[in-house]
């Protein structure tokens, strides 16, 4: 793996936006245009190899994508629980999409997307406690939508969600502090040539110095969400996640090369 300073990467990063059009290392998705930077720049995964200076993340995403980009994986406590394939997932799972085809017929979906701005359609919502220092999960069975869940809610309608998951303000703060405490963070154009996705790699930024403070307050505004993915044989794990202003909005200083 090679070995940046903070000036050599950003020398990498401008050449790699100089060269144009880059033909894509990996399948056509969205997390392709990290991957191929990645590759590029000879390192692994996202943890940039800087000596001598605070951890630095990689983040790459498509101008033209919607998608929400990952923060961190971290499962909801107590951990011993193990809410989301022991309680969440069979006691307020719904069957999965593809039950009794590419898998058994029991087999059930706990997979959703939850802010603290408004319920989901399945009555979830995120809540940001500051008296206990905790973000908390609650359900709320008066806003399922009851038209496009009509047998689900007959199955959830009389339980309520006891214990409630939870994240410790201090435990969110070691796991964002640490392994977001700087990023770079590039914008890349894509299109097709030839029948293949490129990248044009172009707005390259770097952040320094994640507010914590910034982070529970983007929590309790909504403008960051947590995502589940588990079903019945297996958890995908429990997903940070925000769009792109939002993240650049977290740091304390923002510098475009």
């Amino acid at each position: 793996m090679k070995t940046y300073t903070k000036e050599t990467l950003i020398e990498a990063l401008v050449n790699i936006r100089d060269r144009g059009w880059i033909e894509t290392q990996r399948k056509n998705n969205d997390g392709g245009v990290g991957n191929t930077l990645e590759d590029l720049l000879g390192i692994e995964e996202n943890n940039l190899p800087i000596p001598n200076a605070a951890e630095w993340e990689l983040k790459a995403q498509k101008k033209d994508t919607t998608s929400l980009i990952t923060l961190f994986h971290m499962e909801p406590s107590p951990r011993a629980y193990k809410f989301v394939p022991l309680i969440l997932l069979p006691e307020f799972g719904w069957a999965h999409q593809a039950a009794g085809q590419r898998y058994e017929k029991s087999e059930k979906s706990f997979r959703q997307t939850i802010n603290a701005a408004n319920y989901s359609n399945r009555g979830f919502i995120i809540k940001v406690d500051r008296n206990e220092r905790k973000i908390l999960v609650d359900f709320d069975c008066r806003h399922i939508e009851s038209d496009a869940h009509s047998e689900w809610i007959k199955l959830v309608s009389q339980k309520i969600l006891s214990p409630k998951p939870y994240w410790g303000f201090d435990d969110l703060y070691h796991k964002a502090g640490t392994k977001l405490h700087n990023c770079f963070f590039v914008l890349a154009e894509s299109k097709i040539i030839n029948g293949l996705l490129h990248f044009h790699y172009q707005d390259i930024y770097m952040l320094k110095k994640f507010d914590l403070e910034k982070f529970i307050d983007a929590i309790d505004k909504g403008r960051i969400y947590v995502d589940f993915d588990a079903r019945t044989g297996h958890n995908h794990g429990t997903k940070f996640r925000l769009k792109r202003d939002a993240l650049i909005s977290l740091y304390e200083e923002v510098k475009k090369i």
